[in-house]
């Protein structure tokens, strides 16, 4: 389900690295289009970025980018990336329509007492039953058809941001659309 990121968007540049490193190198702060991996790499000399640009992250030769340094967590982000991370996500679950409204239609129990639709920010028991129902009797075809069809959930685009803005702070419980971090064990 997730694959290897390929495209990213540029959140924040950081010139001059970040302080208290050891070796301070330039560094580019970039949230991945595939899995939505937030990522920090290394420009090649000369590069130059601007904030919402795409670059190719994948393997090979990479025009802009020299190294990626490695999955970094939301916290490790720059107070500018935070805020923009918000848009680039909105945007990159608009272009994955298709994407997840495959969810939508497909996503079943996680157990007798448990619906992964359930873990959707404001997807309660009626707001379940309500999705349940409703592509039950035909499959959702747009966000559009879906906000007509449950319209008391709220914009569907922002509800699937948000669970995603959730699961990158890394407090989530089950990872719908992120590669969780792994955790460190001493």
């Amino acid at each position: 389900m997730f694959g290897r990121e390929e495209q990213a968007i540029v959140l924040d540049v950081l010139p001059y690295g970040k302080s208290g490193e050891a070796k301070r190198e330039p560094l580019v702060q970039l949230l991945g289009v595939e899995s939505f991996t937030l990522l920090e790499a290394v420009p090649k000399e000369g590069a130059s970025f601007n904030v919402g640009e795409r670059v190719y992250v994948g393997k090979g030769d990479r025009k802009k980018i020299e190294r990626i340094r490695g999955r970094i967590k939301h916290g490790d982000l720059t107070n500018s990336a935070k805020t923009e991370v918000h848009r680039f996500i909105l945007e990159v679950v608009k272009e994955k329509e298709e994407r997840v409204i495959n969810f939508l239609n497909h996503a079943g129990p996680i157990s007798l007492r448990s619906h992964t639709l359930e873990h959707l920010p404001g997807v309660g028991k009626k707001h379940l039953t309500a999705i349940l129902d409703a592509r039950e009797k035909k499959p959702f075809e747009s966000f559009k058809d879906f906000n007509e069809r449950v319209p008391h959930l709220g914009n569907v685009t922002e509800i699937i941001e948000e669970r995603i803005v959730h699961e990158l702070l890394g407090t989530a419980k089950y990872y719908l659309f992120t590669k969780p971090m792994r955790v460190e064990r001493y």
